[in-house]
């Protein structure tokens, strides 16, 4: 057996040395000329391939389910069950290894991870993938700088300011310490809520106590340059709850809390908290802002559920978008509106950042100022210097098309259902997801309320709003563009393929029973629960919806990394054969949901 059997492919990369040599001593190589029949229909496999060189087709019937590669190996359902249900046929010439069925018995028999990456479902295949995945977080967010971290601000009063000019201080600016300068030793020393404590139990008259005199000394410093690791040990082996950051210069940077620099370590969401509700102003927000992408790339290399991921991104937005609507708009408009937001982040599945979907639903009855253009016209200036670009289709609070009272909003959105084009049917969908973020959430809520009241109930509407799911072509040719053997290039775009017919087509089902939910996975447990979705096949695509969501941050975090233009799309020659037999999985869920749809909804009937 040569040595060049690739182990590091899936799924014999999970394997031990001896297992290795299992392999080696029972795979033989195969050969197939183009157009030959490797297995048939029917027939009992005795062998699994993996094919060097060439590319092999799966079919049933005339319906082409896979394509394989290099690397790739099949059929291992076929090999358990012991009898082949499709047929595969070489394309072009091809040259594989077999292994034979024995082997792969004694293989799974010692190996659990290798059987479950081998034959099982998607979601086992997925949690095996979570099992090995290194983790590799901790390493590198130590490793990062001090001046990564959230650093709160450091303002400074002399030794003989008073305790009461002091306390108005740490009001105003909302810190816990201060540094105080001109100590008699002419060093710095740091003034915490702490020593409020034991000034109030001094005894002498507050605006009377010299806060130098109660001042701890000498702070502990760091430099904004210095690793985290070697912060957080400096914390630890001084016994402090906080270091003062010094810029290279020696000037004084911020300071930084013991917490702050643990949950930094631990989960950086609350960082980017604290950092968004200490901001004093709009540049402060747009640090904020800027960390988010940072946290994603840190979670995705941890290994954390795509779930947990886009909650925490949702409530970081929303946290965001709250702050910074305060900024902009006055107190009065903010206590009678509802500031929402749509798409991916109204559903809680957005990671990077993308296209601003939102707007504004008035108060009825409320006189809105008369310089409501300009201040959403800024809102969405601010947003874009956050990241967010503007919506080319201007689904944004800046166009008034996107702004109205409870009893305006909703005759529009009543309107899009009684006359179902495809631009009020589009309109529709992106509604369906609002979520609200700042201001009245009930005055949204009597909106959707609304449209829960009056959901479709003839068939050939719905069809038509469901028909979108067909927009981008079916799951065969992404095979082919896949393995790069379509013309129209290797580049595939993830949302096209698989994300956008899930969402819309779970967003459709919902809409039919009229579920109130935004986000797909919880819209999916709904319809579960009602009994429009097998049990199965709601999990199924749950986990698809959240492998593809993967896939598409992994390669947006590589284009960024790169400096190139984020669009998600995946370069199947950057995945990995384990990734490639995944996405062939997630898309043929995508398949079989399609066609649920157009056998229930009568898609074909348009």
């Amino acid at each position: 057996m040569p040595s060049a059997f690739p182990f590091n492919a899936s799924p014999f990369d999970c394997l031990t040395p001896d297992e290795q040599r299992l392999v080696r001593a029972s795979v033989d190589i195969a050969y197939f000329p183009e157009d030959a029949v490797v297995l048939d229909a029917g027939s009992a496999p005795t062998h699994l391939f993996v094919i060097i060189k060439g590319y092999v087709t799966q079919t049933e019937g005339e319906e082409v389910l896979a394509t394989y590669g290099p690397e790739d190996s099949f059929d291992g359902c076929g090999l358990m069950t012991g009898r082949l249900h499709s047929r595969f046929v070489a394309t072009e010439e091809v040259v594989a290894y077999q292994l034979a069925r024995e082997a792969v018995n004694e293989l799974i028999a010692c190996n659990t991870t290798f059987g479950a990456l081998l034959f099982s479902d998607l979601g086992q295949k997925l949690s095996a993938l979570a099992r090995r995945a290194g983790q590799h977080e901790l390493q590198s967010l130590t490793m990062a700088r001090v001046e990564q971290a959230f650093l709160r601000p450091a303002p400074m009063v002399t030794a003989d300011t008073d305790i009461i000019t002091v306390v108005r201080l740490l009001q105003e600016q909302r810190v816990k310490n201060v540094l105080v300068t001109g100590l008699a030793d002419g060093g710095l020393g740091i003034f915490t809520n702490t020593d409020l404590q034991r000034a109030i139990l001094d005894g002498r008259p507050l605006d009377q106590l010299a806060v130098g005199t109660l001042a701890s000394t000498p702070v502990v410093t760091v430099r904004e340059s210095d690793s985290l690791g070697d912060a957080m040990v400096l914390l630890l082996r001084r016994r402090v709850h906080r270091l003062v950051v010094l810029e290279d210069t020696g000037a004084v940077r911020g300071v930084l809390e013991a917490l702050d620099l643990f949950s930094f370590l631990a989960n950086h969401s609350h960082v980017i908290t604290a950092q968004i509700e200490h901001a004093q102003d709009l540049p402060a927000l747009a640090q904020a802002a800027a960390q988010i992408t940072r946290l994603l790339a840190a979670l995705q290399r941890g290994g954390t559920r795509i779930g947990l991921m886009a909650k925490l991104v949702q409530q970081l937005n929303a946290h965001l978008f709250e702050r910074a609507w305060s900024m902009v708009a006055p107190p009065d408009l903010v206590e009678n509106s509802c500031l929402f937001v749509m798409g991916s982040e109204g559903r809680g599945e957005q990671l990077l950042k993308t296209d601003q979907d939102n707007g504004l639903v008035l108060r009825d009855g409320y006189a809105a100022p008369p310089e409501l253009d300009a201040i959403c016209q800024r809102f969405s200036e601010v947003l874009a210097s956050f990241g967010y670009p503007e919506c080319p289709g201007r689904i944004m609070v800046s166009n008034p098309d996107w702004r109205g009272s409870v009893h305006s909003f909703g005759q529009r959105v009543r309107q899009w259902l009684l006359a179902p084009e495809a631009d009020s049917l589009m309109q529709l969908a992106i509604f369906l997801d609002a979520h609200a973020v700042a201001g009245d959430a009930a005055l949204l809520h009597a909106v959707r309320e609304g449209v829960v009241e009056q959901a479709i109930d003839n068939d050939a509407v719905l069809a038509r709003f469901a028909a979108a799911i067909d927009n981008f072509g079916g799951a065969s040719g992404w095979w082919s563009r896949l393995f790069g053997l379509s013309d129209e290039g290797r580049a595939i775009s993830l949302k096209k393929a698989g994300i956008f017919p899930i969402v819309h087509g779970v967003r459709s089902l919902a809409l039919a029973r009229r579920v109130p939910a935004t986000g797909t996975a919880e819209r999916i447990a709904a319809l579960v629960e009602a009994g429009v979705l097998d049990a199965a096949l709601g999990d199924e695509l749950v986990q698809s919806l959240h492998f593809l969501m993967g896939l598409r941050l992994q390669a947006g975090l590589a284009q960024i990394d790169t400096g190139r233009p984020v669009t998600g799309n995946v370069d199947p020659e950057r995945l990995s054969t384990l990734e490639r037999d995944l996405l062939k999985d997630a898309l043929a869920v995508v398949k079989r949901f399609k066609a649920l749809l157009h056998h229930r909804l009568k898609l074909d009937a348009l």
